[in-house]
């Protein structure tokens, strides 16, 4: 029997920071305090002599129940669709015409916070309703 009781989803990305905000709006985590004296993040980064700059950020669910989201820089973009993605599970529990109206409102929310509505797949007796999206860097998501 396994002992793992946790895990952390790593993403490959541009922009660590900006992507760990991004994230940590979508799903009410949290990312670490700012260093004192910076108002944010990217100015505290900035700060940094090139061979230190940072190259992973972190976020996390402040009640501990979900796992950490760990964003790495890569220097390579993005090509191909996710061979993983996350499911952001928005819709629970919720039938009828209250599902995709849940989903639609949150996926509303989220392009205002630069995500993409690629497609929204309603319900078809076998699938329920969800909307695919993409975060800001282009890393499919979906709304379920």
């Amino acid at each position: 029997m396994s002992t793992i009781k946790q895990i952390q989803v790593t993403f490959d990305c541009a922009e660590p920071a900006r992507l760990a905000g991004f994230w940590s709006e979508l799903l009410g985590y949290v990312v670490p305090p700012v260093p004192a004296g910076f108002d944010t993040w990217e100015e505290y980064h900035r700060s940094l002599p090139p061979e230190e700059q940072v190259v992973h950020f972190a976020c996390g669910d402040p009640t501990g129940a979900g796992p950490r989201l760990l964003f790495q820089r890569v220097p390579e973009g993005k090509v191909v669709k996710n061979r993983v993605h996350v499911d952001v599970r928005a819709g629970i529990g919720l039938v009828g015409e209250e599902r995709p109206a849940t989903l639609e409102a949150e996926c509303a929310r989220l392009v205002a916070l630069g995500a993409v509505h690629l497609r929204t797949m309603l319900a078809d007796g076998e699938n329920e309703s969800c909307i695919v999206m993409q975060d800001i860097e282009g890393n499919e998501f979906c709304l379920d």
